[in-house]
């Protein structure tokens, strides 16, 4: 199946995310648990054009980090949650890594590819939340 058609084949589930979702829950805890820092949820639930209900974008402070951060979220959610991703990208690049989750879309970055993209900005119209210790 080519990416196109994959592409379009996307939907977001009929069940719409709330913060208090337990994979919502279970990403944030999972980020906490490998000191991933600035943790922002953007509630994408009212903009139509939005492709999930909720990104979630926090940051690495180094490449280790960053891959540690991924691989826990895909760890707890899928032993707490019983869902795997349905995308992963970035795993090679080191700067960005996104995990996406159809409804939840997890981006962990290092610094500068944070400030550089500023996604929150991009989104600015959605509701934001952070998440911080």
């Amino acid at each position: 199946m080519n990416n196109l058609t994959v592409l379009n084949n996307r939907t977001k589930s009929l069940t719409r995310l709330t913060r208090n979702s337990k994979l919502f829950k279970t990403i944030i805890e999972a980020i906490h648990d490998k000191k991933g820092e600035n943790i922002i949820s953007l509630d994408l639930r009212k903009i139509p054009e939005a492709v999930a209900d909720f990104f979630v974008i926090c940051q690495a402070n180094n490449n280790n980090q960053l891959r540690a951060i991924a691989d826990n979220i895909d760890k707890e959610v899928f032993e707490k949650c019983k869902e795997s991703p349905y995308k992963h990208e970035g795993k090679q690049a080191e700067q960005w890594i996104l995990i996406d989750f159809v409804n939840i879309v997890v981006h962990i970055m290092l610094p500068e590819p944070r400030k550089f993209y500023q996604l929150e900005e991009l989104w600015s119209d959605a509701p934001s939340m952070e998440h911080n210790d």
